[in-house]
């Protein structure tokens, strides 16, 4: 299913990748790093690159990280008391310098499934700046930015987290393919002089998946907080190395 090994993580328009991974937070830029290790050519998109990875908390005390997660190799090279945009700018520069990732920040809107000229398929994921993403398999990893509303005092706004605007399209988009979402909610502790907040957003109901799997859409995966559950940071991780593993024991090849 995946395609070929040179050259990798082209940005030019049409290319196909194998895996695109929408969303840059902890599953996201896990579930990425795992794969392009792995040599497969993947796209990480996030609406926002300043906060890739970035935590729900000010800093990385008291979190526990797989050791062999990139995250774990990430804060073992650091002050255990690094703040956390000190940790997202090294996190970042480890992603950068990971041979077979495209780091690109763009709005994801939509999901189309189509069938490709060697008799395969592809996903065809929809910008919001206009520009269309092609990849062999999408996994959704977006976190609580499905419709995501912020609880401030008496203010709501439209983000899944101060400063980061919601994806209302792709929740549409997702409504409109036949998948049920459902309300779920969160609390967040502010970063410095901000405020903690509460974050309300969309998942799949139960039934929509099958693990990883989205039931109505073939080449989509969905991972981490955007998924029914309860989840630590610790568990994303996990599950983020969980799927990487599925996906390269069901395509153990990359094909020439």
């Amino acid at each position: 299913m995946f395609g070929p090994v040179s050259p990798r993580s082209r940005p030019q328009p049409g290319h196909l990748y194998d895996v695109a991974v929408v969303g840059a937070g902890l599953a996201g830029t896990e579930l990425a790093w795992r794969l392009a290790r792995a040599g497969r050519d993947v796209l990480l998109v996030s609406q926002a690159l300043d906060h890739l990875g970035n935590l729900y908390q000010p800093d990385t005390r008291g979190v526990t990280f797989p050791q062999d997660s990139l995250f774990g190799e990430v804060r073992a090279a650091l002050h255990p008391d690094t703040d956390g945009w000190t940790f997202h700018r090294h996190l970042k520069a480890r992603i950068e310098e990971t041979s077979g990732i495209h780091l690109l920040q763009s709005t994801v809107t939509a999901l189309d499934e189509e069938t490709v000229p060697d008799g395969g398929g592809q996903i065809v994921l929809s910008t919001w700046e206009g520009p269309k993403l092609h990849a062999r398999l999408c996994v959704l990893a977006v976190g609580a930015f499905l419709k995501g509303r912020l609880l401030v005092g008496d203010t709501m706004d439209e983000a899944g987290r101060l400063s980061e605007v919601a994806y209302d399209f792709l929740a549409d988009d997702l409504t409109a393919s036949g998948i049920w979402l459902i309300g779920t909610e969160r609390r967040a502790e502010g970063e410095g002089v901000e405020p903690p907040y509460d974050v309300r957003f969309l998942t799949p109901a139960p039934t929509e998946l099958d693990g990883f799997r989205v039931n109505r859409l073939e080449r989509v995966r969905m991972l981490g907080q955007c998924t029914p559950g309860d989840h630590t940071y610790e568990s994303v991780l996990q599950d983020a190395a969980r799927l990487a593993d599925d996906l390269l024991a069901e395509w153990p090849e990359v094909r020439a």
